[in-house]
């Protein structure tokens, strides 16, 4: 039978939306058992083209590659800190924009470009689009952890050739992000960067083209 889903669902679903954020402070306590596991079964339930599910999770639980990770995120991350100006370099400095020390679960997404399933239905003239289900992947994974009192944040200052030699992965995939999974310190009702004063989310308005 086709689920039906009411008012009351809609709102809390909607409420789950809201309270998404991406989450760079983080307790030290280990998920329970089989958690992630459930999870990622989850974040493959996305939509993929043409059902190619072509995300690829690289769990990184090796000190020496998670070490070599965080060198390469601080190197990125001295430059951007460069490239500030003013009032902006000083708060940009003191934003603290990984979790990489104190998350219990990291892992790396990839997206295989050109994964077996269907024989490239629906990516032979936007061939990216296999990346962009990769995000799905990743957006459906972030929904779900918050729904179980996780956070998810993604580490996107990074050298995506220094990542995938790291990491050792196949050639031609493509690096979409690093991620730290694991309880939140803390609750927040707005995004780090809007509370800091980095930036503010817009009006819909301000999103829409009409032709």
């Amino acid at each position: 039978m086709t689920p039906q889903f009411n008012a009351a669902f809609r709102a809390e679903l909607r409420t789950l939306f809201e309270w998404r954020r991406d989450v760079r402070h983080f307790r030290r306590d280990p998920l329970p058992e089989g958690t992630l596991e459930r999870l990622l079964e989850t974040a493959s339930l996305a939509p993929s083209v043409g059902l190619s599910e072509p995300w690829r999770f690289i769990l990184v639980s090796d000190p020496a590659r998670r070490a070599a990770i965080r060198a390469g995120f601080a190197r990125q991350n001295a430059l951007a800190t460069e490239k500030q100006a003013g009032a902006r370099a000083t708060l940009y400095a003191r934003l603290k924009l990984e979790g990489m020390e104190a998350a219990p679960v990291q892992f790396a997404l990839f997206a295989d470009p050109d994964p077996a399933q269907l024989n490239g239905l629906g990516r032979r003239s936007m061939p990216e689009t296999a990346a962009y289900s990769a995000v799905l992947a990743a957006h459906t994974l972030w929904l779900a952890a918050r729904a179980e009192g996780l956070g998810l944040g993604w580490v996107s200052i990074l050298d995506p050739a220094e990542v995938i030699g790291i990491l050792d992965v196949p050639t031609g995939w493509r690096f979409i992000g690093y991620f730290c999974l694991g309880y939140p310190e803390a609750p927040a009702a707005s995004p780090e960067l809007e509370r800091a004063g980095w930036e503010r989310r817009r009006t819909l308005i301000s999103k829409l083209v009409y032709r």
